[in-house]
This record gives structure tokens, C-alpha cells and sequence, in this order.
């Protein structure tokens, strides 16, 4: 279910398409390098990008409370960095980088990726 409501937000984003029945399934709708790593986060519906802070289980402790409320403001200003460098970084060059680092390691077993940057 995870998967397919993953998969529902990226082809609601453009991203994927898919085929149904016999010899469908997913497919990359538009080239790598015009996908962002935002484009992904967003399509996969937002998920936390920290597990510390106010966003973290309440506690009743009154010393991480005040810390919590420390780190908001400074948790929010850093989510907000974070998502404008995913938004500069694409899916191509990630792949590349993928590529690169499996050729580098001489590990001999393709994958049914390799070569979707379209080299």
C-alpha cells in the first residue's frame, strides 16, 4: 500500500506514468535531469526531514521541552535550506553519481537502471 500511494504522488507530479493490465506497469515520464530531488520529496507527500524537536514524540520532560523550543525556529530555518538544495539537485545527477560509484566499486551485476540518464 505504501508503495503504491508513493508511486500515486510521483505519477500525480508528472514524474511516472503507468500502463494497466499485461505488459503494463511504471515508467519514467520525463527525462532525469529535469526531476529535482524536491520534485520527489514533494510527490512522496512531504514526509519529516527531522525526528528531533517539537516534531518528535511529546515529552513530559521540562528540559527537552525548552530545548524543542530552541530547536524550532532553528529546525525550520534548516528545512528550509534543505529543501531549496533539493530543489538544485536532480535525479540525473544523483544517477550519475550512482553510476560512477558502481563502476569505481567493480561490482559486475547490472541493474535494471543503469543507463537511465540516457548516456
Amino acid at each position: 500500500m505504501v508503495v503504491r500511494r508513493m508511486m500515486a504522488g510521483l505519477r500525480e507530479r508528472g514524474i511516472v506514468s503507468s500502463e494497466k493490465g499485461h505488459g503494463g506497469g511504471w515508467q519514467l515520464a520525463c527525462p532525469l535531469a529535469e526531476i529535482s530531488l524536491r520534485d520527489v520529496y514533494e510527490a512522496v507527500g512531504h514526509p519529516p526531514l527531522f525526528n528531533i524537536g517539537p516534531q518528535a514524540d511529546p515529552s513530559p520532560c521540562l528540559v527537552e521541552q525548552a530545548v524543542d523550543t530552541r530547536l524550532d525556529a532553528t529546525l525550520a530555518e534548516a528545512e528550509t535550506r534543505l529543501l531549496a538544495q533539493f530543489a538544485a539537485i536532480t535525479v540525473e545527477e544523483v544517477a550519475q553519481d550512482f553510476e560512477r560509484r558502481f563502476e569505481e566499486s567493480g561490482h559486475t551485476v547490472p541493474f535494471p537502471w543503469h543507463g537511465a540518464t540516457g548516456e
